[in-house]
């Protein structure tokens, strides 16, 4: 074993009504790429802001090479070199890269004066983006930078405080393969540096790629601490949930009903292009295609929230005009988006309010609501989807991500909706919790619901579709049968430039 750079020792972290953390054990080598895995809700994030500063332990120690951390603080963790970088980067878009990487940090001319040193901070801006082998200017705006040139300017601002520590929560949510790949070529070369990393991740495959070694945590328990090399996939799926999960795409076949949805030639320019698709009752049509090419703009101009240039859409064969959310809603259709928790949540409510925010009219009784009725509701969805909250009045925002996802999808089915649309739906929750979206899908196709899935996973577009289309630059390329399709004939049609279009 190399030298301890970090060693969490019994740390116990209690909210009202859950023990987060129940006397957990980590120590990360100086040096290596650390794994910390475990489902939602396992104690991950409460664990890292716990070693930031920005959680107060409740019991345990912290020793950071061998030295006891006494009481943390922000400031204290970034001093010792300590820097994370969420799943929500922490960038201000309308500046530019240079002031995002100095920003509170900001070498001065003249002390006295307040008077920067632009050019300073360009030089080492350069430096630094040299260093991580990125082509990037230190004027581009944040806001022009893809996702994968984003984080990097988030770890380029970890380097520039000398970082000793970097925590990765999440890093590859929203990236495409081939940023994947650049992300995982830069962790190395930090590693060679001798820059500890804590890497947090749901996909196993990366998990197996980059880490050195892992630490399991389940339901705020440590369970165990393994070499990356001497565990399977399968093994590491027992170790965070607790048992076997023998069929992790657990695809229920249904007979094709009626047609739900038919969109014909629909357009918005400069990100769809022409498209055209029919949904079934009972059926999943999966949309497949790479980061950047048009998925989340197709559901979102289908669902009104974006504005059609032109186009058709029909319910159950009737044509309508959808210029808004509300107008889907009217006919029965639902968007559940790529970002829940600026989009489909209202964080600061409560369970309650967000499983019953969608359909208050159910509730009115005059000029009241019957609150009783909305407790009722929201305590069957939470049985029925598992949703793991301490009580029907607990903040959205004090649930883990697989937790907030199975809200959003209670929130549309106490709706009358029988087209379901979803965005990345198991984007940042565990292996257990993708389950049990699948088979949350499985119900509404079971009651005779379409179901429309965008997504980046291609395993699971193969294991829950029934129809496949394939979107590249906002045209679709390719349709099949889920039977007939592959991930490299889904790959390739995702790289075609222009498309075809033979939906309809």
């Amino acid at each position: 074993m190399g030298e301890i750079f970090l060693k969490m020792e019994k740390v116990t972290k209690i909210f009202p009504g859950v023990k987060a953390l129940d006397e957990i054990n980590l120590e990360v080598e100086t040096g290596e790429i650390h794994v910390l895995l475990g489902e939602n809700g396992a104690g991950k994030s409460t664990l890292i802001k716990i070693l930031t500063g920005l959680y107060q332990p409740d019991g345990g120690s912290i020793y950071i090479k061998g030295d006891a951390v006494k009481s943390n603080s922000p400031q204290q963790a970034l001093a010792a070199g300590i820097v994370p970088i969420y799943q929500e980067l922490n960038l201000i878009q309308e500046l530019d890269v240079t002031e995002n990487i100095f920003m509170g940090r900001e070498i001065k001319k003249i002390e006295r004066f307040g008077i920067l040193d632009r050019e300073k901070m360009e030089n080492r801006t350069k430096e630094i983006l040299t260093e991580l082998n990125q082509n990037i200017s230190p004027t581009a705006l944040i806001q022009d930078l893809g996702v994968g040139k984003q984080q990097m300017v988030e770890i380029g601002k970890a380097l520039s405080v000398d970082v000793n520590l970097l925590i990765l929560d999440e890093p590859t949510s929203a990236l495409g393969k081939d940023e994947v790949k650049e992300l995982f070529r830069t962790m190395r070369h930090l590693k060679e540096k001798g820059v500890t990393i804590i890497f947090i991740s749901h996909k196993l495959d990366e998990v197996k790629e980059i880490g050195d070694r892992v630490t399991v945590l389940r339901d705020g328990k440590y369970i165990s601490t393994k070499n990356i090399a001497d565990v399977s996939e399968d093994d590491l799926v027992r170790e965070m949930v607790g048992r076997d999960i023998k069929n992790q795409f657990p695809k229920v076949k249904i007979e094709k009903g009626a047609e739900a949805l038919r969109v014909k030639n629909l357009s918005r320019a400069g990100v769809v292009n022409n498209v055209s698709l029919r949904a079934y009752r009972g059926k999943v049509l999966g949309i497949a295609g790479l980061v950047g090419s048009g998925r989340t703009e197709l559901v979102r101009t289908i669902i009104g929230a974006d504005r059609k240039d032109s186009g058709e859409i029909y319910i159950h064969g009737q044509k309508v005009e959808i210029n808004h959310p509300k107008d889907a809603l009217k006919y029965g259709m639902v968007l559940l988006t790529e970002d829940r928790k600026n989009q489909g949540l209202f964080l600061d409510q409560t369970v309650e309010f967000n499983c019953t925010s969608a359909n208050l009219n159910k509730y009115k009784q005059n000029v009241l609501l019957d609150l009783t009725r909305q407790k009722e509701d929201t305590v069957g969805l939470i049985r029925s989807l598992q949703i793991k909250t301490p009580s029907t009045q607990t903040k959205v925002k004090q649930l883990s991500g697989g937790n907030q996802q199975k809200v959003v999808i209670g929130k549309w089915l106490n709706t009358e909706a029988d087209i379901f649309i979803f965005d990345e739906p198991t984007r940042g929750i565990d292996v257990g919790a993708k389950v049990e979206v699948y088979n949350v899908i499985n119900e509404l196709t079971n009651r005779g619901v379409a179901v429309i899935m965008v997504s980046s996973e291609l395993p699971e577009i193969l294991g829950i579709s029934d129809h496949i289309l394939v979107i590249s630059e906002g045209k679709v390329t390719a349709e099949f049968e889920a039977e007939e399709a592959t991930q490299e004939k889904i790959m390739s049609a995702a790289t075609i430039n222009g498309g075809i279009n033979n939906a309809v």
